[in-house]
């Protein structure tokens, strides 16, 4: 039998409290627990970074992306009220977290699920789901709702004593508020959805990305910001909506991209995704919207468009009236 001292487990972290306590628990029990946190298009890991900080906690951050986007486009269970996979998504983690075990000599795998919390993904018939279709079933510990659940290998093998888990079902918090106070947690965040497959207004614009075969991870990753227009099957506008959107869209847009603004006025900035190269109509109808949104216009005005390359062509159009943009927007 391994000594504790020896036994390591990687966790699934968000940044959320039931994830910290989970830790928390094995932590107490002398077993090293190193934090991973995974981020795509659809979540970001800004709470874990956060809260890994001030626990002094040293977090891995693994990027999700095209096999994870085919895995969102058909997943084998099927989908919640939106466009949100939670069972595939839950073992699509845990697969990824189990493939790195001999990389980062780890024994186990940890995440903060509680039974019964959501009413899809944390049935005891979903946790099963997962945990047989992650190819790692018996390498699961869920260390709040563990004595409710079969035991796995980390349990029969002594790495783990169950005895000091936890048998949490339910949304309410009552014990985790306990449990907060015992491990003197003082910063957590709140409890809160944070993916943005359970938001109707993306996964509109996701349906329409899948829908027009431009289902692709620059496209995907901006989906969260600006105000979204399709203008023609193979082209899309997306506007900033302020400062920040603005910042985000010339951070995030890459090579297949055509970045817009007008000239002599400050406003959004625009980003072109598309499939072909668009034609001059589609370059002025872009413009035209783009200067909607600029209140200083009233007439003729000017706006840049260039490509990666640093191409840039000057067009001169009208803005569009108030509303006549809203037959493009998504």
């Amino acid at each position: 039998m391994k000594n504790k001292n020896q036994i390591t487990a990687l966790a699934l972290f968000s940044g959320g409290l039931d994830s910290i306590l989970a830790m928390k628990l094995i932590q107490k029990q002398r077993i090293k627990v190193i934090p991973i946190c995974f981020e795509s298009p659809f979540f970001g890991s800004g709470k874990a970074r956060y809260i890994a900080k001030k626990l002094g906690m040293k977090l891995k951050i693994i990027q999700l992306k095209d096999d994870y986007l085919e895995m969102v486009r058909n997943p084998k269970f099927g989908y919640g009220k939106n466009l949100n996979p939670c069972i595939d998504c839950h073992a699509f983690m845990f697969h990824k977290l189990g493939s790195m075990l001999k990389r980062m000599k780890a024994d186990f795998l940890i995440s903060g699920e509680v039974l019964g919390q959501r009413p899809k993904s944390q049935t005891k018939v979903a946790l099963a789901t997962v945990s047989k279709n992650c190819d790692y079933k018996d390498l699961i510990v869920r260390p709040l709702s563990q004595k409710l659940l079969p035991d796995t290998k980390p349990i029969l093998e002594g790495w783990v004593d169950k005895e000091m888990l936890e048998d949490i079902q339910g949304r309410t918090r009552t014990r985790q508020m306990e449990l907060v106070k015992e491990f003197e947690i003082v910063d957590y965040p709140s409890p809160a959805g944070g993916c943005l497959l359970t938001e109707k207004r993306i996964c509109t614009r996701l349906q329409d990305l899948m829908d027009r075969k431009m289902y692709f991870y620059n496209f995907v990753n901006l989906l969260r910001y600006g105000r979204h227009f399709r203008l023609n099957n193979n082209t899309k506008l997306i506007l900033g909506r302020h400062k920040k959107d603005n910042e985000n869209l010339q951070k995030f847009t890459v090579g297949n991209m055509l970045h817009l603004h007008a000239v002599d006025f400050p406003g959004p900035y625009g980003v072109l995704n598309f499939l072909e190269i668009p034609q001059k109509e589609t370059l002025i109808l872009s413009a035209k919207i783009l200067l909607r949104y600029i209140a200083n216009i009233q007439s003729v005005a000017k706006v840049s468009i260039r490509s990666a390359t640093g191409n840039e062509q000057i067009v001169e159009v009208e803005p569009f009236a108030q509303g006549e943009e809203q037959g493009y927007l998504i």
